[in-house]
């Protein structure tokens, strides 16, 4: 690493040898603790997954529609009921 000045490559780096953190929630560093994703190894569908969550709380800040019941499921699933408080209280 000392053969560069990219930043990038040092923080990717960095993420491989620390871990990513929690990305959902207030934890800044140490392996995250995905069930189904490494965001290693996942960033662009993990980026596409809050991309379209972003756009549901959009449209449906409340989750009541069939797409926002499915995200509100997948927080609780991913035990992020402090997010459904967030959303709630607008």
């Amino acid at each position: 690493m000392r053969e560069t000045e990219d930043g990038f490559l040092i923080a990717e780096k960095d993420m491989e040898l620390r871990g990513s953190g929690d990305i959902l929630g207030v934890k800044q560093s140490g392996l995250a603790h995905f069930r189904l994703a490494d965001l290693a190894h996942h960033s662009e569908l993990l980026a596409a997954a809050r991309d379209d969550s972003k756009l549901i709380i959009s449209k449906d800040p409340k989750l009541e529609t069939p797409r926002g019941q499915a995200l509100r499921t997948l927080l609780y699933l991913f035990e992020r009921d402090q997010a459904i408080k967030y959303f709630q209280g607008g």
